[in-house]
């Protein structure tokens, strides 16, 4: 149980249904394929507006609404402490259930998106977790280097590429998955570097992160290789639900969801 003075410095909150925070999918709208013709030519901002209304007006696949939950077990100062976190099953996608687009965001459409959707971005403790948890571990795929990494043809071939892994493992609509994408996270560097895009994870199959959690590239930086996985803002914490803002900022708590401790900005663009 959570001390008394805990739970009064601490948001407690109730557990709703794990479910993205959106409108349904509207029976006019674009499958991805269509999106990505309509956004290939657009500059970064342009592109990334038109991501984001499609994502706020519902036009994401049914199967990516459904949050999945991971239990961490995490050490806590009077023991063992057991930790669920309620992740999207896939990174975020555009478009229906058979015609999607796994699209990569930079970290102010992504934080847009979460407040969206009652959600935040991963920690580094949390993107272990869920390739631990993982029903499918898809592993990286690496495209070479250089100025065509950030554009959408390479973008495309990315996802065709994690398309054909999912074939081979046979990966269903709506199951857990990992290890095909580096997450977009929240990071205590970010305390000292706002101007910084925190990238981790693309865990090869024996666990082992192809990309250690880095912090070298400017804010408004995104590539093929990047991917947005909404976290929901509930937590339980031995049982009880509180946000996991609130937890990150907590000296006692932060370290049930962070390697790090405290993490002073949750958010990218705010505390």
């Amino acid at each position: 149980m959570l001390p008394v003075l805990l739970l009064l410095t601490l948001t407690v909150v109730p557990l709703s249904a794990q479910e993205l925070r959106l409108p349904a999918r509207p029976a006019d709208a674009p499958g991805g394929s269509e999106i990505v013709r309509a956004v290939r030519s657009m500059e970064q901002a342009e592109r990334e507006a038109r991501i984001y209304a499609e994502v706020a007006r519902g036009n994401v696949p049914s199967w990516l609404r459904t949050l999945k939950p991971v239990r961490m077990a995490r050490p806590g100062r009077e023991g063992p402490r057991t930790v669920v976190v309620h992740v999207a099953p896939d990174y975020l996608a555009v478009g229906s259930d058979d015609d999607y687009f796994r699209v990569p965001l930079t970290p102010a459409t992504a934080q847009r998106l979460a407040d969206l959707t009652g959600t935040s971005l991963p920690t580094p403790a949390i993107v272990d977790a869920i390739w631990r948890a993982a029903d499918v571990r898809l592993g990286p795929d690496s495209l070479p280097p250089g100025p065509a990494m950030t554009t959408l043809p390479v973008f495309e071939r990315h996802e065709w590429m994690v398309e054909a892994r999912r074939a081979v493992h046979e990966a269903p609509a709506g199951a857990l998955v990992a290890g095909h994408h580096k997450d977009v996270v929240l990071t205590a560097r970010l305390d000292t570097l706002p101007d910084r895009v925190a990238i981790y994870g693309w865990h090869r199959p024996d666990g082992r992160p192809i990309q250690p959690l880095y912090t070298g590239h400017e804010v408004d930086w995104v590539d093929y290789s990047h991917g947005v996985r909404l976290v929901w803002r509930t937590v339980r914490v031995d049982g009880t639900a509180l946000d996991l803002l609130d937890l990150l900022a907590d000296s006692d708590l932060a370290g049930l969801v962070s390697d790090e401790g405290v993490v002073g900005r949750r958010r990218y663009g705010g505390g």
